[in-house]
């Protein structure tokens, strides 16, 4: 049995106490950029979301195979998201974890990508399995309620099933000649 080392509800009372004097406070922009990488390189390249993440073309696609694709990093976003959701949860509730684990799949046709006509370009389908087992519940009531709260407040899973706006744009420009 493995109790929280962290004491999420003390932790996040001051939050909750700022958010309710102050809602426009909890509007976070969150940011992710390129990293500088080698051009000369159209298989990979490098992501700074704080931390710099590489990533790379999907070997279905041509890419070598060597690190994470988009794709991959999808599915890792939500597979993190879920798990960290479940334990702060977990902690808030006062529940003792025997184990997590969180697998995501999502389904892809490389074909899209590749520019084939009529097929889908994207995942089409993502499954997310979390199995948990907690300790001293023999009836099983509060793990239903930390499995039903784990998936209420997860971000990205909502964020999947409910869809959100996104707005692209680029800009073009011509390199000056030297």
């Amino acid at each position: 049995m493995v109790r929280s080392s962290v004491d999420v509800r003390a932790l996040q009372q001051p939050i909750r106490e700022r958010y309710q004097r102050d809602p426009a406070a909890a509007q976070i922009v969150l940011t992710a950029r390129s990293a500088a990488t080698d051009l000369s390189d159209p298989l990979h390249c490098s992501v700074d979301i704080g931390t710099v993440v590489r990533s790379g073309a999907h070997a279905a696609v041509g890419g070598k195979g060597d690190v994470p694709c988009s794709g991959d990093l999808l599915l890792a976003a939500l597979a993190a998201c879920q798990e960290i959701t479940l334990r702060m949860v977990a902690a808030n509730m006062g529940i003792d974890l025997e184990s997590v684990n969180v697998e995501v799949t999502g389904d892809w046709d490389a074909r899209g990508t590749l520019a084939f006509k009529d097929a889908p370009i994207g995942i089409t389908k993502v499954r997310c399995h979390t199995t948990v087992v907690v300790a001293g519940d023999e009836r099983g009531e509060r793990a239903d309620r930390l499995l039903r709260s784990a998936e209420k407040y997860c971000v990205v899973l909502n964020t999947l099933r409910a869809g959100v706006a996104v707005e692209s744009s680029f800009d073009l420009r011509v390199a000056e000649s030297h």
